[in-house]
Parts: structure tokens; sequence; C-alpha cells
């Protein structure tokens, strides 16, 4: 194992669902890649594995809704890190709704934010899309998931 495999291996960041709409159809996965990357103007980069179903249909989506998934909301982790938008409708197995542009927002996610996709960037195994936040409800302030218990996770596609 490389340094830099070592070190990214301990790394503690919290993960997130994204969700994007696109022609009716919905997507989500769980991305671990994510941060804030401009105060002025602001803007946050998501990044989505080029191998599962979500990059498809984020690559024709204006918006992305993004979700800071709470500690105690194992089932969705294991639900839109696990499964498999190809195989099954995960957007039926949980409490969701229509937000900004269609763009479906997690019950179970009370803090997320909508934002328009600025620029899509080829990342290696990822594209990153570059958001322009514009919306969202910043809900109670509460322990992330963390990305650590989130490893143990069957991915639906391989990162």
């Amino acid at each position: 194992m490389s340094a830099f495999d070592a070190i990214a291996a301990r790394l503690e960041y919290p993960i997130y669902i994204v969700t994007a709409v696109a022609d009716g159809e919905r997507a989500g996965c769980l991305i671990g890649f994510a941060t804030q990357c401009s105060i002025d103007p602001t803007r946050f980069l998501a990044c989505i594995s080029d191998k599962n179903r979500t990059a498809r249909v984020a690559e024709r989506a204006d918006t992305l809704a993004v979700h800071l998934v709470p500690a105690h909301a194992s089932a969705l982790v294991e639900l839109f890190g696990g499964a498999t938008g190809d195989d099954e409708d995960k957007f039926g197995r949980c409490d969701w709704a229509p937000g900004p542009g269609g763009v479906p927002v997690l019950a179970g996610c009370p803090s997320w934010f909508a934002g328009r996709i600025v620029d899509r960037i080829p990342l290696g195994d990822h594209i990153g899309h570059l958001v322009e936040p514009f919306g969202g409800e910043a809900g109670e302030a509460l322990p992330q998931y963390p990305a650590s218990r989130a490893r143990s996770i069957e991915p639906g596609h391989e990162a």
C-alpha cells in the first residue's frame, strides 16, 4: 500500500447522497468525494462514479440535490450505496418529495441543498459536478454519517 493510500484510508469525512432527475428519470447514489470549493461565488464539487446510473442521469440533468446524511440513517446509506437503480427503483423504497426542478429530496435527510450544475469535469473514474447552490433546507444540526461506516457496504456498482 502506498503512503497516499494509507493516509487516505485514515481520513474521516462525511458522505452524501446526491439525487438527480432528467427526462423524468430519477437517480441517486452515495458519494464520498465532495467539498465546497469556492466561497464567492459559492460552489460545491460533487464527484459521482462514472460507472453508476446516477452519473448517466446527472450528465443530462440541470440540477443536483446534495443531502447531508445523518449518522442514524443507515437504511438510506445501504439503499443508495448498496443498490443500483439499474436493477430497482430506490425511490420506491424511501420517502421523498420533488424539490427544485423536480429533483428528489429525501425525507430522511433534513439538511440538503439543490444547485445548478455549472460544469462537469472528468476526474479519473469519477465525474466532478460543479454545483452552484440555490436552495435547500439547513435542517437540524445532526452528526453526519462517516465514510468509515460506509466502507463495509457492498457497492451497487464498482467505484
